[in-house]
């Protein structure tokens, strides 16, 4: 089997491609800022069945999944997934210490959640979060109570479209406007009564990521597209400028404006370098051959080694 895209993931605080063939486990494709991506996806997008402890297991049946939508799994594959997920609360009796966060996506756009303390910053850098502080930390059950108070009393969501946070990525306020927003939501929510025994409140810390991400090289928003879907021979080809979450900001050389693709969009799609497609297929390698979209902020959403691709 070929090797097939597992998306985009964040290592040691810079994303990189992940790939994955049955037999052959993971590798990943260091990706950085103003280096050129150049790809074709052929055949079929298929599921890309389960990982769990460091190991994927492949789909039994190989399904395949619709190119438009985020979700790279089957439904038996999903569920099999979910029911080991630290969010559907199956293993409370986990010892391994978690850490309850803040995260600021943009004005009015502030979520709560929770991530294993041995990740470090690389669950927020997953979400994209543009700056983020920590409120707390201890047992897996304390950090979820936390998480479930700071909702019920201050009515911080745990989770905001995905749209929503990627619209809120171009042009966004001074770092200072950022900062404050944070630091008046970490203030109410460690004076809390109700805030777990077993959670140590952690002091007021801001990390901005905007340099991380490289939000400087993605402009204002007006004309900015973005990818809806991969399709068999359709292709992606453009210089790198920033990176956020599973996005990658991309500039084509034909002049388009900013493209941005959804990183969990080529989960599941066997990718083949732009060096390796005929001259024919070639002809988009200065643009975008598949379907795009203008950027908007929707209420909503549907939820050979090529280590050195690109």
């Amino acid at each position: 089997m070929a090797w097939a895209c597992a998306g985009v993931r964040w290592v040691e605080g810079r994303p990189e491609l992940r790939w994955f063939g049955v037999g052959r486990g993971e590798r990943g494709s260091a990706l950085g800022f103003g280096q050129e991506l150049a790809f074709v996806a052929r055949g079929e997008r298929r599921c890309v069945g389960v990982w769990r402890a460091g190991r994927r297991t492949p789909c039994p049946t190989g399904a395949g999944v619709p190119g438009r939508g985020t979700r790279d799994q089957c439904a038996e594959c999903a569920r099999i997934d979910r029911s080991f997920s630290v969010a559907a609360d199956t293993n409370a009796g986990d010892q391994r210490p978690y850490a309850v966060y803040l995260a600021w996506f943009g004005p009015g756009l502030l979520k709560v959640g929770i991530t294993g303390v041995r990740r470090g910053p690389a669950r927020l850098q997953e979400q994209g979060a543009v700056a983020f502080a920590w409120l707390g930390r201890g047992p897996l059950m304390a950090a979820r109570r936390a998480e479930e108070l700071l909702g019920a009393a201050l009515k911080v969501p745990d989770r905001i479209p995905y749209a929503r946070k990627r619209a809120a990525r171009f042009g966004l306020p001074p770092i200072d406007a950022r900062v404050a927003e944070l630091r008046d939501c970490h203030a109410r929510a460690v004076a809390l009564t109700g805030w777990p025994d077993s959670l140590e409140r952690v002091e007021f810390e801001p990390v901005d990521q905007s340099g991380v991400f490289g939000l400087d090289g993605m402009g204002e928003a007006s004309g900015v597209r973005v990818v809806r879907e991969l399709v068999d021979g359709g292709g992606v080809a453009g210089r790198l400028v920033g990176a956020a979450g599973p996005d990658l900001c991309l500039r084509p050389k034909d002049g388009g404006g900013t493209v941005v693709l959804d990183g969990r969009l080529l989960s599941g799609w066997r990718l083949v370098a732009v060096d390796a497609v005929d001259a024919v297929d070639a002809e988009w390698a200065a643009g975008v051959s598949v379907p795009v979209e203008p950027l908007v902020a929707r209420d909503g959403e549907s939820g050979g080694v090529q280590g050195g691709l690109f």
